[in-house]
């Protein structure tokens, strides 16, 4: 992708960075850790690659980036520890990408010493995760910046837990250092608000106290710019900017999904683009909300029982999945008996998709707030009309 179709966003992530690495008197919660909630497919993680981590950069901050839905085959705790692993392993590394990009900070080209036993962090009588970050503080003499994109995939598990515990160690260890030429700072983003509004509201978490903040979705000036773009290419049809700012928003903010409208557009006839426009918008809006269901139609009957049963638990959440009023309910809704290994089963493989997530013991609710407010509002639809009275 050529630089000029990339929309970037730095007064957003500039004012990010300096509220991170140079907090004023009011944003001194960050230095707590920073979780930032926003829906999926809004641009949260293309901004965090492309806007905020080079912003933290540009101003000396060593990032490292872990993305926990980017192999669903290993643990959120394995992804952490391994790119912290490959992080030391760069700056041990004579010559590496990494130490190039940091020549700013003086570091040189021939790698750093820092006395820690790369395959065994995290693991019994290896070094910590607050070893290694104080270690990497000290060495570098800089912020170190943690980025945890989808951080609520941490919740539920004892090892996910430990993992929180874990970087709270040390973030206290390193920030809490007298003279300590760095900080360890601390980001987690997810798509799932509530959970990670728990995640520094609830005392027993680990980053109780943090700041809670959600993500801005892209505005009006998106949609122009992207308007901007597709005008200089001969014979497109498209909508007014009030027209395409009122459809973006139909879409929930996606951009992926605004450019699929304007690509469809161009295949409607009409000599009103905006009127079309809306429809295109409306339209696609739907189906985006099928195809995000259509991951629970897989899981056949028995996955929409169980579905129905979480998705109306709401954002909390709901126990009691295994129990006997449950096993009635999925009974009574596919017209055969269930026993609890068969919802087992079926729950274990939602959690696997990434359908649902268990945010504490016992404890059950939908990944995407966006999946279960379109379930519900089909399932208004498909209500029947209240009778007389």
């Amino acid at each position: 992708m050529s630089t000029d179709s990339l929309f970037h966003r730095d007064l957003y992530a500039g004012q990010m960075a300096e509220q991170l690495l140079n907090p004023g008197p009011l944003d001194e919660s960050t230095r707590s850790g920073v979780f930032l909630s926003g829906i999926r497919r809004v641009g949260k993680t293309t901004f965090l690659r492309q806007d905020l981590i080079p912003a933290l950069e540009s101003r000396g901050a060593l990032v490292i980036y872990v993305d926990l839905w980017a192999d669903p085959a290993k643990s959120p705790s394995a992804l952490v520890h391994e790119a912290v692993r490959q992080t030391l392993l760069q700056l041990q590394t004579p010559g590496s990408a990494l130490l190039k990009r940091l020549r700013g900070l003086r570091l040189g080209a021939a790698g750093l010493s820092l006395d820690i036993e790369l395959d065994r962090i995290g693991e019994p009588g290896g070094s910590t995760l607050a070893q290694a970050f104080e270690a990497l503080v000290a060495k570098t003499k800089t912020n170190v910046v943690l980025i945890i994109d989808e951080v609520q995939q941490t919740l539920g598990t004892d090892e996910g837990q430990a993992l929180l515990h874990a970087l709270k160690a040390a973030r206290d260890a390193v920030n809490a250092k007298p003279g300590t030429p760095g900080r360890f700072l601390f980001i987690g983003t997810g798509s799932h608000k509530s959970l990670l509004a728990e995640m520094t509201s609830r005392r027993a978490q680990p980053f109780a106290g943090a700041l809670s903040a959600s993500y801005q979705v892209l505005g009006k000036d998106f949609v122009q710019w992207q308007l901007d773009r597709l005008a200089s290419a001969p014979g497109l049809t498209l909508p007014s900017l009030d027209a395409a700012w009122e459809g973006f928003q139909t879409l929930g903010h996606r951009p992926e999904e605004l450019l699929k409208a304007l690509r469809q557009l161009q295949q409607v006839g009409g000599t009103d683009p905006d009127t079309a426009w809306h429809i295109v918008c409306a339209t696609l809006a739907g189906a985006a909300a099928d195809a995000d269901l259509k991951a629970f139609d897989d899981l056949g009957e028995l996955g929409k029982a169980v579905f129905e049963r979480i998705a109306a638990g709401g954002e909390q959440g709901i126990s009691g999945l295994f129990g006997a009023e449950s096993l009635t309910f999925y009974s009574e809704r596919i017209g055969s008996a269930v026993d609890a290994s068969q919802v087992q089963k079926v729950v274990d493989k939602m959690v696997g998709a990434q359908l649902i997530i268990r945010p504490s013991h016992g404890v059950y609710t939908i990944a995407d707030p966006f999946v279960r407010k379109v379930w519900q509002e089909k399932q208004a639809l498909l209500a029947p009309p209240p009778g007389p009275r």
